[in-house]
């Protein structure tokens, strides 16, 4: 299976990078205290650094503001990931816990403010790649069961089946979602700044999983110089 992002996607965006955590072997089934404080922890500490006013300003939600505007998304209607978990969490809500892959990476994306998903190895099929939509390809959204395709021009991954993530980072395919059951998975971090460490946040993420479960693991970065690796 390959990893890539398309050259239509970096003459839009040329300073994106995707980091991919690739998980194998791991166990998700189990609850953890301590992975449930963590997320308490970050929405404590978003609320000390940001209000649901000023965070719209934070760097990271202006740079993906534009990049959705560039390829025809309203992202005042429809979110990136990460503005509508910090949005939930600086309007005094907090965050339920899914499962340890995704209660990880929330922790990450509230930390970092930046755009964290994932998708089940296992559910998908053939190769990923960050493309333009063409508009026809399949897309049954997060506990949905109507197909809705993109429009032509979005920015989502996809697979020989179908799209895994519209809108670039807004809404999770059903089909690949992480369960409970889940033991191969892609955990993703996407940046739009080159200042980002995002080396050092893929590392972060890592220690995180394998401690709580476990499994083999490994990182790897996209960008416009490497846009296409085996995982």
């Amino acid at each position: 299976m390959r990893f890539s992002i398309s050259p239509a996607v970096f003459d839009l965006l040329p300073q994106l990078r995707v980091g991919a955590l690739v998980v194998r072997g791991a166990s998700n089934r189990d609850t953890h205290p301590e992975v449930a404080a963590l997320l308490r922890s970050a929405e404590t500490d978003l609320r000390s650094r940001y209000t649901d006013e000023t965070f719209k300003d934070a760097p990271h939600i202006v740079q993906f503001f534009e990049a959705h505007r560039a390829f025809g998304n309203n992202p005042k209607r429809y979110y990136p990931s990460h503005f509508a978990l910090a949005k939930r969490v600086l309007k005094g809500g907090t965050l339920p816990s899914i499962n340890t892959f995704v209660d990880l990476y929330n922790v990450l994306s509230l930390q970092y403010l930046l755009p964290v998903g994932g998708e089940d190895l296992d559910r998908c099929s053939g190769d990923i790649v960050l493309d333009r939509a063409t508009g026809t390809e399949p897309f049954i959204a997060l506990g949905e069961t109507e197909n809705v395709p993109p429009e032509a021009g979005e920015v989502v991954y996809k697979d020989a089946e179908g799209v895994l993530c519209r809108r670039m980072n807004w809404r999770e395919a059903d089909r690949t979602k992480l369960t409970p059951e889940t033991v191969n998975a892609a955990l993703v971090i996407e940046s739009l700044d080159p200042t980002d460490p995002l080396q050092e946040i893929l590392e972060e993420l890592q220690a995180l999983v394998e401690k709580h479960c476990g499994g083999t693991l490994s990182t790897l970065t996209l960008d416009r110089v490497n846009a296409s690796v085996e995982i």
